[in-house]
Protein backbone atom coordinates (compact mmCIF):
# COMPACT_ATOMS: atom_id res chain seq x y z
CA UNK A 1 0.00 0.00 0.00
CA UNK A 2 1.35 3.56 -0.99
CA UNK A 3 2.22 5.89 1.76
CA UNK A 4 -0.45 8.31 2.37
CA UNK A 5 -0.30 11.88 1.13
CA UNK A 6 -3.17 12.73 3.36
CA UNK A 7 -3.53 12.51 6.58
CA UNK A 8 -7.27 13.32 8.15
CA UNK A 9 -6.77 13.50 12.31
CA UNK A 10 -9.73 13.33 14.04
CA UNK A 11 -9.86 13.97 17.99
CA UNK A 12 -12.74 12.49 19.57
CA UNK A 13 -14.54 12.74 23.14
CA UNK A 14 -17.64 11.15 23.53
CA UNK A 15 -18.51 11.86 20.01
CA UNK A 16 -20.51 8.45 19.06
CA UNK A 17 -23.56 10.23 17.85
CA UNK A 18 -21.95 12.08 15.31
CA UNK A 19 -18.31 10.09 14.55
CA UNK A 20 -19.67 7.86 11.84
CA UNK A 21 -21.24 10.29 10.10
CA UNK A 22 -17.62 12.50 10.29
CA UNK A 23 -15.74 9.66 8.96
CA UNK A 24 -18.11 8.64 6.50
CA UNK A 25 -18.07 11.86 5.02
CA UNK A 26 -14.36 12.08 4.56
CA UNK A 27 -13.92 9.11 2.87
CA UNK A 28 -16.42 10.41 0.42
CA UNK A 29 -14.54 13.05 0.14
CA UNK A 30 -11.20 11.13 -0.37
CA UNK A 31 -13.04 8.93 -2.91
CA UNK A 32 -14.23 12.03 -5.11
CA UNK A 33 -10.68 13.39 -5.29
CA UNK A 34 -9.67 10.50 -7.02
CA UNK A 35 -5.14 10.82 -6.77
CA UNK A 36 -5.40 10.74 -3.27
CA UNK A 37 -4.02 8.39 -0.97
CA UNK A 38 -5.36 9.07 2.72
CA UNK A 39 -5.09 7.99 6.10
CA UNK A 40 -7.29 8.04 8.69
CA UNK A 41 -5.49 8.82 12.39
CA UNK A 42 -8.85 9.13 15.04
CA UNK A 43 -6.77 10.60 18.67
CA UNK A 44 -9.56 8.67 21.00
CA UNK A 45 -9.10 11.74 24.33
CA UNK A 46 -10.34 9.90 27.08
CA UNK A 47 -13.65 8.80 25.81
CA UNK A 48 -15.64 6.50 27.99
CA UNK A 49 -18.56 5.91 25.13
CA UNK A 50 -17.11 3.75 22.22
CA UNK A 51 -16.66 6.64 19.87
CA UNK A 52 -13.03 4.75 18.79
CA UNK A 53 -14.87 1.67 18.31
CA UNK A 54 -17.82 3.50 15.57
CA UNK A 55 -15.44 4.98 13.93
CA UNK A 56 -13.46 1.53 13.25
CA UNK A 57 -17.20 0.43 12.24
CA UNK A 58 -17.51 3.80 9.72
CA UNK A 59 -14.44 3.40 8.28
CA UNK A 60 -14.83 -0.74 7.37
CA UNK A 61 -11.63 -0.88 5.86
CA UNK A 62 -12.41 1.91 2.92
CA UNK A 63 -9.29 4.03 4.39
CA UNK A 64 -6.03 2.76 6.32
CA UNK A 65 -7.43 3.62 10.04
CA UNK A 66 -5.26 3.64 13.30
CA UNK A 67 -6.72 5.19 16.79
CA UNK A 68 -4.01 6.49 19.33
CA UNK A 69 -5.98 6.35 23.11
CA UNK A 70 -4.99 8.83 25.60
CA UNK A 71 -6.83 10.05 28.83
CA UNK A 72 -8.04 13.33 28.11
CA UNK A 73 -6.16 15.70 27.83
CA UNK A 74 -8.19 18.04 25.62
CA UNK A 75 -8.68 18.78 21.91
CA UNK A 76 -4.74 20.59 21.33
CA UNK A 77 -2.90 17.52 22.98
CA UNK A 78 -5.56 15.19 20.82
CA UNK A 79 -4.54 17.10 17.68
CA UNK A 80 -0.53 16.75 18.76
CA UNK A 81 -0.60 13.47 19.23
CA UNK A 82 -2.34 13.07 15.78
CA UNK A 83 0.13 15.14 14.16
CA UNK A 84 3.04 13.07 15.58
CA UNK A 85 0.91 9.48 14.36
CA UNK A 86 0.37 11.27 10.76
CA UNK A 87 2.66 10.25 7.44
CA UNK A 88 0.90 12.74 5.12
CA UNK A 89 2.63 14.86 3.60
CA UNK A 90 -0.98 16.91 4.43
CA UNK A 91 -2.76 16.61 7.15
CA UNK A 92 -7.03 17.67 7.68
CA UNK A 93 -7.75 18.37 10.74
CA UNK A 94 -11.37 17.46 11.27
CA UNK A 95 -13.65 17.70 14.55
CA UNK A 96 -15.92 14.95 15.39
CA UNK A 97 -19.50 17.14 14.31
CA UNK A 98 -18.43 17.84 11.10
CA UNK A 99 -19.50 16.40 7.83
CA UNK A 100 -16.64 17.66 5.11
CA UNK A 101 -18.50 18.51 1.57
CA UNK A 102 -18.23 15.40 -0.89
CA UNK A 103 -16.19 18.02 -3.72
CA UNK A 104 -14.15 19.89 -1.40
CA UNK A 105 -10.86 17.81 -1.00
CA UNK A 106 -10.94 17.58 -5.01
CA UNK A 107 -11.43 21.04 -4.84
CA UNK A 108 -8.77 22.35 -2.55
CA UNK A 109 -6.02 19.57 -4.56
CA UNK A 110 -6.58 21.82 -7.96
CA UNK A 111 -5.73 24.44 -5.42
CA UNK A 112 -3.23 23.65 -3.87
CA UNK A 113 -1.59 22.63 -7.37
CA UNK A 114 -1.47 26.06 -8.11
CA UNK A 115 0.56 26.70 -4.34
CA UNK A 116 -2.11 27.89 -2.66
CA UNK A 117 -1.11 25.60 0.55
CA UNK A 118 -3.53 26.86 3.60
CA UNK A 119 -6.74 26.25 3.61
CA UNK A 120 -9.71 26.60 6.45
CA UNK A 121 -13.35 25.80 5.92
CA UNK A 122 -16.37 27.73 5.33
CA UNK A 123 -18.45 26.20 7.69
CA UNK A 124 -22.28 26.41 7.23
CA UNK A 125 -24.55 24.82 10.68
CA UNK A 126 -26.92 22.38 10.56
CA UNK A 127 -29.52 24.75 12.53
CA UNK A 128 -32.95 23.81 11.18
CA UNK A 129 -35.25 25.62 13.76
CA UNK A 130 -33.60 25.01 16.61
CA UNK A 131 -32.94 28.08 18.41
CA UNK A 132 -29.58 27.01 20.17
CA UNK A 133 -27.94 25.70 16.71
CA UNK A 134 -29.79 29.08 14.85
CA UNK A 135 -27.39 31.37 17.56
CA UNK A 136 -24.13 29.43 16.85
CA UNK A 137 -25.04 30.36 13.00
CA UNK A 138 -26.03 33.77 13.18
CA UNK A 139 -23.08 34.52 15.63
CA UNK A 140 -20.65 33.51 12.65
CA UNK A 141 -22.69 35.37 10.06
CA UNK A 142 -22.97 38.64 12.27
CA UNK A 143 -19.87 38.57 13.08
CA UNK A 144 -18.27 37.92 9.74
CA UNK A 145 -20.77 39.98 7.85
CA UNK A 146 -18.58 41.20 5.31
CA UNK A 147 -17.58 37.26 4.05
CA UNK A 148 -21.05 35.61 4.55
CA UNK A 149 -23.05 38.41 3.01
CA UNK A 150 -21.12 37.10 -0.24
CA UNK A 151 -19.47 34.32 0.10
CA UNK A 152 -16.16 33.67 -1.74
CA UNK A 153 -12.79 32.53 -2.41
CA UNK A 154 -10.53 34.35 -0.49
CA UNK A 155 -6.78 34.35 1.07
CA UNK A 156 -5.70 36.20 4.24
CA UNK A 157 -2.59 37.09 6.09
CA UNK A 158 -1.80 38.38 9.33
CA UNK A 159 -2.55 41.84 8.25
CA UNK A 160 -6.60 41.60 7.85
CA UNK A 161 -6.62 38.23 10.10
CA UNK A 162 -9.62 39.21 12.03
CA UNK A 163 -11.67 40.37 8.65
CA UNK A 164 -12.29 36.54 8.35
CA UNK A 165 -13.87 33.91 9.42
CA UNK A 166 -11.64 30.87 10.69
CA UNK A 167 -10.76 27.74 12.60
CA UNK A 168 -9.15 24.50 12.77
CA UNK A 169 -12.56 22.74 13.18
CA UNK A 170 -12.33 21.38 9.07
CA UNK A 171 -8.52 22.64 8.11
CA UNK A 172 -6.04 21.69 5.68
CA UNK A 173 -2.50 22.12 5.62
CA UNK A 174 1.02 20.79 5.04
CA UNK A 175 1.80 18.92 8.05
CA UNK A 176 5.08 20.18 8.57
CA UNK A 177 3.88 23.39 8.68
CA UNK A 178 0.97 22.18 11.47
CA UNK A 179 3.86 20.58 13.16
CA UNK A 180 5.60 24.04 13.90
CA UNK A 181 2.72 26.01 14.44
CA UNK A 182 1.93 23.33 16.90
CA UNK A 183 5.10 23.20 18.59
CA UNK A 184 5.67 27.80 18.35
CA UNK A 185 1.98 27.58 20.49
CA UNK A 186 1.96 28.94 24.05
CA UNK A 187 -1.43 29.04 26.06
CA UNK A 188 -1.56 31.22 29.34
CA UNK A 189 -3.27 28.26 30.85
CA UNK A 190 -1.02 25.45 32.50
CA UNK A 191 -3.67 22.80 31.55
CA UNK A 192 -4.50 22.93 27.79
CA UNK A 193 -7.68 21.18 28.26
CA UNK A 194 -8.80 25.55 28.74
CA UNK A 195 -6.31 26.58 26.11
CA UNK A 196 -7.36 28.39 23.04
CA UNK A 197 -6.06 26.31 20.41
CA UNK A 198 -7.29 27.71 17.19
CA UNK A 199 -6.91 31.37 16.99
CA UNK A 200 -2.85 31.55 18.24
CA UNK A 201 -2.25 28.74 15.97
CA UNK A 202 -3.68 30.46 12.83
CA UNK A 203 -2.35 33.49 13.12
CA UNK A 204 1.14 31.83 13.53
CA UNK A 205 0.29 30.24 10.13
CA UNK A 206 -0.93 33.33 8.76
CA UNK A 207 2.07 35.38 9.55
CA UNK A 208 4.15 32.99 7.14
CA UNK A 209 1.87 31.90 4.70
CA UNK A 210 -1.83 32.93 3.20
CA UNK A 211 -4.81 31.28 4.58
CA UNK A 212 -7.67 30.62 2.01
CA UNK A 213 -11.46 30.19 2.51
CA UNK A 214 -13.90 29.27 -0.01
CA UNK A 215 -17.23 28.22 -0.25
CA UNK A 216 -16.02 25.34 -2.00
CA UNK A 217 -14.02 23.97 0.78
CA UNK A 218 -16.85 23.78 3.17
CA UNK A 219 -18.50 21.59 6.22
CA UNK A 220 -21.46 21.10 7.90
CA UNK A 221 -21.42 21.74 11.64
CA UNK A 222 -23.58 19.59 14.12
CA UNK A 223 -24.35 22.43 16.64
CA UNK A 224 -25.34 22.16 20.19
CA UNK A 225 -28.94 22.32 20.31
CA UNK A 226 -30.07 21.59 23.89
CA UNK A 227 -29.96 23.86 26.55
CA UNK A 228 -27.56 22.22 29.17
CA UNK A 229 -24.96 21.64 26.26
CA UNK A 230 -25.44 24.91 25.30
CA UNK A 231 -24.86 26.10 28.62
CA UNK A 232 -21.82 24.06 29.02
CA UNK A 233 -20.03 24.81 25.28
CA UNK A 234 -20.67 28.42 25.55
CA UNK A 235 -19.18 28.82 29.54
CA UNK A 236 -16.47 27.08 27.55
CA UNK A 237 -16.23 29.20 24.55
CA UNK A 238 -15.73 32.28 27.29
CA UNK A 239 -12.90 30.24 28.70
CA UNK A 240 -10.99 29.32 25.29
CA UNK A 241 -11.74 33.26 24.54
CA UNK A 242 -9.53 35.37 26.71
CA UNK A 243 -6.85 32.78 26.09
CA UNK A 244 -7.24 33.15 22.50
CA UNK A 245 -7.79 36.81 22.51
CA UNK A 246 -6.62 38.25 25.48
CA UNK A 247 -3.97 39.39 23.80
CA UNK A 248 -2.73 43.04 22.24
CA UNK A 249 -2.59 41.82 18.52
CA UNK A 250 -6.32 40.60 18.52
CA UNK A 251 -9.11 43.45 17.52
CA UNK A 252 -11.11 41.83 21.01
CA UNK A 253 -8.73 43.10 23.16
CA UNK A 254 -9.97 45.69 24.10
CA UNK A 255 -13.20 44.61 24.99
CA UNK A 256 -11.55 41.76 27.22
CA UNK A 257 -9.71 44.66 28.99
CA UNK A 258 -13.25 46.40 29.15
CA UNK A 259 -14.98 43.48 30.07
CA UNK A 260 -14.45 42.20 33.88
CA UNK A 261 -14.24 45.98 35.74
CA UNK A 262 -17.56 46.67 33.54
CA UNK A 263 -19.28 43.06 34.55
CA UNK A 264 -18.28 43.42 38.06
CA UNK A 265 -19.53 46.83 38.60
CA UNK A 266 -23.21 45.52 36.96
CA UNK A 267 -22.88 42.46 39.11
CA UNK A 268 -22.15 44.98 42.57
CA UNK A 269 -25.12 46.91 41.02
CA UNK A 270 -27.73 44.27 40.45
CA UNK A 271 -26.60 42.55 44.53
CA UNK A 272 -28.06 45.81 45.67
CA UNK A 273 -31.04 45.84 43.53
CA UNK A 274 -31.47 42.56 42.23
CA UNK A 275 -34.20 43.96 39.60
CA UNK A 276 -31.12 45.65 37.43
CA UNK A 277 -30.20 42.25 36.75
CA UNK A 278 -33.18 41.08 35.27
CA UNK A 279 -33.46 44.80 33.52
CA UNK A 280 -29.80 44.10 32.34
CA UNK A 281 -30.58 40.70 30.41
CA UNK A 282 -33.85 42.24 28.90
CA UNK A 283 -31.43 45.00 27.79
CA UNK A 284 -29.15 42.83 26.33
CA UNK A 285 -31.82 40.25 24.50
CA UNK A 286 -33.64 43.50 23.51
CA UNK A 287 -30.33 45.17 21.69
CA UNK A 288 -29.64 41.58 20.02
CA UNK A 289 -33.18 41.51 18.48
CA UNK A 290 -32.60 45.10 17.19
CA UNK A 291 -29.69 44.18 15.67
CA UNK A 292 -31.32 41.28 14.22
CA UNK A 293 -33.72 43.63 12.62
CA UNK A 294 -31.07 46.14 11.55
CA UNK A 295 -29.65 42.97 9.76
CA UNK A 296 -32.49 41.78 7.64
CA UNK A 297 -33.12 39.26 9.63
CA UNK A 298 -36.01 36.76 9.94
CA UNK A 299 -38.43 37.17 12.68
CA UNK A 300 -37.52 33.56 13.79
CA UNK A 301 -33.53 34.50 13.75
CA UNK A 302 -34.40 37.93 15.45
CA UNK A 303 -36.96 36.15 17.85
CA UNK A 304 -33.56 33.83 19.22
CA UNK A 305 -31.10 36.61 19.30
CA UNK A 306 -33.68 38.53 21.60
CA UNK A 307 -34.32 35.22 23.99
CA UNK A 308 -30.43 33.37 23.58
CA UNK A 309 -28.23 36.21 23.52
CA UNK A 310 -28.29 36.91 27.29
CA UNK A 311 -28.04 33.01 28.14
CA UNK A 312 -25.17 32.80 26.22
CA UNK A 313 -23.66 36.25 27.23
CA UNK A 314 -24.28 34.82 31.31
CA UNK A 315 -22.68 31.90 30.27
CA UNK A 316 -19.65 33.28 28.35
CA UNK A 317 -18.96 35.58 30.60
CA UNK A 318 -19.02 33.15 33.49
CA UNK A 319 -16.41 31.37 31.47
CA UNK A 320 -14.30 34.29 31.31
CA UNK A 321 -14.18 35.27 34.78
CA UNK A 322 -13.36 31.23 35.37
CA UNK A 323 -10.18 32.09 32.83
CA UNK A 324 -9.14 34.70 34.96
CA UNK A 325 -9.19 32.89 38.33
CA UNK A 326 -7.36 30.04 36.41
CA UNK A 327 -4.79 32.24 35.68
CA UNK A 328 -4.40 34.26 39.04
CA UNK A 329 -3.85 30.93 41.00
CA UNK A 330 -1.00 29.87 38.32
CA UNK A 331 0.59 33.63 39.59
CA UNK A 332 0.17 32.56 42.79
CA UNK A 333 1.37 29.12 42.68
CA UNK A 334 4.28 30.30 40.46
CA UNK A 335 5.15 32.72 43.10
CA UNK A 336 4.99 30.60 46.15
CA UNK A 337 6.89 28.27 44.34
Amino acid sequence: MPEPSLSIVVPVLNAREHIGGTIEAAIAAVERACSLAAEIVVVDDGSTDGSAAVAKEACSGRLPLRVVSQPNRGRFEARRAGLAAARGEWTLLLDSRILIREDALAFAAKRIARGERVWTSHVEVAAGRNPYGTFWKLLAELAWEDYFSHPRTVSFGAADFDRYPKGTTCFLAPRRLLADAVNAFHSRYDDLRHANDDTPLLRWIAERESIHISPRFSCVYAPRDRLSSFIRHSRHRGLVFLDGHGRPESRFFPAVVAFYPVSALLAGAALRRPWLAAAGLAGVGAAAGVLGVKRGRSPFEVATLAAVTPVYALAHGAGMWQGLALLARQRIRGGAG
